[in-house]
Formats: structure tokens, sequence, C-alpha cells
């Protein structure tokens, strides 16, 4: 007669059952008589004592706390491990009133990360004989993940982001450094990014503004008239003329006055040859139309001679 499989338990109906649809119950296999050993016993190598401290995020003098090597669906999954090969029925008493202490400090460590309302803490040990005990942090809200099926929705769920995952390992180290041991995990990379309004395109338009500006400026001294130009240099309150030497004798270099009988703008350096002083010495000793020097000219009367002519 075969055997009848068992009925599926009450278990599947609860709403933390992350599976639905037809199930059926695994026939149970028969017991062996000597279990294999885990790892860290008989032959076995021990991970755990051959794992270096850069491998955890946290390590103390007797305790160490590791995660997984890359997110998971959870918002952080840590394992508590002795520094010493034992399992838990295998401590002292110290290293025992240390698990106490160090259970309540990661739990409330995990805890104060933002989104997370509780906190599993599980110990299975069938697979290694070092003592390990697991933290889960159930995300704030998610009433379905309550109860003993959150280490399945830890692989069922898609993972937080890597950068989400590496600032919670940052935060959870730096609390348990404020109590001794050393903190190791680094917080991720700020990615900086230009502000919106700074996009090239903006940047480019601002940066031809000025040019557009003095294009406009040139543009308008090209288009005053030449009759406007003339009434401004006979006009004796708009200062000296500014035509050519050449073509007016007694706008040259040799008929503008002292610098110190008026006050000239100050000339441009970058334009500045030195060949105005020469022009002046050649010009110096050559007589005006009324018989007058340039040296001996009295200020402004090379202006009036102009204005008068």
């Amino acid at each position: 007669m075969p055997d009848t499989p068992p009925s599926v338990p009450d278990f599947t109906q609860w709403p933390s059952f992350p599976f639905e649809g037809d199930l059926r119950v695994k026939q149970l296999d028969e017991p062996v008589p000597f279990e294999p050993p885990r790892r860290g016993e008989a032959d076995r190598e021990c991970t755990a004592c051959n794992a270096p401290d850069e491998a955890y995020i946290w390590v103390g003098e007797r305790w160490r706390v590791r995660a997984m090597d890359r997110p998971t669906g959870l918002p952080m999954v840590l394992i508590l491990e002795s520094r010493s090969h034992l399992d838990l029925g295998d401590l002292p008493n110290l290293l025992a009133a240390e698990l106490g202490v160090m259970t309540v400090r990661l739990e409330r460590a995990v805890r104060s990360l933002d989104g997370v309302a509780r906190v599993h803490v599980n110990r299975w040990g069938d697979g290694s004989a070092h003592l390990h005990l697991w933290f889960l942090a159930r995300p704030y809200g998610r009433l379905q993940l309550r109860g003993t099926f959150l280490s399945l929705w830890d692989s069922i769920l898609p993972p937080i982001s890597e950068a989400q995952w590496r600032e919670n390992l940052a935060m959870v180290a730096a609390w348990l450094a404020e109590f001794g041991g050393r903190p190791l995990a680094e917080p991720p990379r700020i990615q900086w990014q230009a502000p919106s309004s700074f996009s090239p395109t903006a940047s480019a338009d601002a940066a031809e503004e000025p040019e557009e500006e003095a294009a406009s400026v040139i543009e308008a001294a090209d288009e005053i008239p030449e009759s406007e130009a003339a009434e401004a240099v006979s006009d004796p309150s708009v200062g000296p003329p500014a035509s050519n030497p050449a073509s007016n004798p007694a706008s040259s270099p040799a008929s503008r006055p002292a610098p110190d009988a008026v006050s000239d703008p100050v000339s441009d350096p970058a334009t500045d040859t030195g060949d105005e002083s020469d022009e002046q010495e050649r010009a110096g000793s050559a007589p005006d139309e009324d018989g007058t020097t340039a040296e001996n000219a009295r200020p402004g009367e090379g202006a009036a001679r102009t204005a008068q002519s």
C-alpha cells in the first residue's frame, strides 16, 4: 500500500507564508546512523577561523561581525561570531555573559537603521561548528514578512541598492565602535552631480551674452554720423579732439598741453610704444601758423585755434 503524503500544514495559509498555489509535502527521508561532520569538526577546515579581520565589518578582542558578500532583500543581514573556535554550549562564563551583551548591542545597532521595525535573532548551527548568530532586519510596515519566514523572504525580495547596503553597514560598524573594537565598513563614495540649472547649454548661453553686448557697443559707435562727431570736436566742453594727427596739425601730439597743466586720460600701457614722445621732441621746435612753438603755447590755445579754424 503506497504511503499517503501528509497534508499541507496550516501555516501555508498564513499571510507571511511566501508561496501560493498547489503545494505538496515531500516524503521524509530515513534517518542516517551517523551525521556528517560540520565545518570546523573532525578534519574539516573552519571557515571562520581562517577568515582575516578585513572580511568583517567590525572586529573586537573576542567577537567579530560580518555581512553577506552582496546586498539581499532585507535592509540588513549580519552574523555575530566568536573569535574562539567554540559552539554555543561550549562557551565559558565570561564569553557567555559577553554573548548576551553583544546580542543586545548588535540588535540595537541594526534596529537604529532607517526603515527597520524588528530584528530577528536566529541560531541554527547545522552548517558550522563555530558559534555564529544571525541578525535579520524586517522592513518597517511589511507586515507580511513577520514571523518565522523572514529568512525565506530575504532570498525572494529584490536586493536593495548597493549604496544603501554599504551605508547601513557603515552605520552599524560605527555604532559598535562606540563601545570598543574597530570598524572596518566604509561608507559609499558620494556621486557628485551638477544641478540641472547649470546645464552645458545654459552655461554656453550665459558665456555668449558679454560678447553680444560688446559687439553691440562697437556697432553703435560705428553708426555715429560724421556731423555729430564734428560737433562734438568743436564743442570745448567735450575736451580735446580725437581726430587724426596727420590730417589736423593742431591736434598733433606737439600741440597737446603738458601733463602738469591739464589732466589727460591715463594712456593704455598696452598701446603706449614710446613713439609719441619722439614725435613731440621733433615737433617741439616747429612753429605754428601764428609763429608760436608748441613749447611756448599756453594750455588750451591749440584747441581754441582749432575751433576758430
